[in-house]
């Protein structure tokens, strides 16, 4: 059961690290005039696929902390990131949606999406330090 969540959330990391290679793309070809393919949909897809899973990730751990350790806000700094990385998934999953629904030119929105989404990523990538030592003082210590 302790595993649930940990699995989830580095298959969305790692599938998060692919969407930004083809965001990269996207950033080349819209900002550096360089000729490169950007895969839309599947950015849309894997992007919206990455959120999802990473907020059933939160929501899985939440509830194996409250179903084994009977409390919510006990893992010190993992949890405590938890406002910040939700403010985040909601502002890159609705500038997402937003860009992929309401097409049309734009500079600022696809910075912001991409900027919100690499510190999203870098707080991901954080959270496997802190989830670690999570997991040794409280699973395995």
């Amino acid at each position: 059961m302790f595993l649930f969540h940990p699995i989830i959330q580095l298959s969305a990391t790692v599938i998060s690290l692919y969407v930004l290679v083809m965001g990269i793309t996207r950033f080349r070809r819209s900002h550096l005039n360089h000729k490169t393919v950007f895969r839309w949909q599947r950015h849309v897809f894997l992007g919206t696929t990455t959120m999802l899973l990473w907020l059933v990730g939160i929501g899985v751990g939440l509830t194996v902390v409250k179903i084994n350790w009977h409390g919510f806000l006990i893992t010190g700094p993992h949890i405590q990131r938890l406002s910040l990385i939700l403010l985040l998934l909601l502002l890159g999953l609705g500038s997402g949606w937003y860009m992929h629904w309401k097409k049309g030119r734009r500079v600022f929105l696809p910075l912001f999406h991409g900027t919100i989404n690499l510190l999203l990523i870098i707080l991901a990538l954080s959270q496997i330090w802190s989830g670690w030592q999570v997991y040794q003082a409280f699973v395995i210590g």
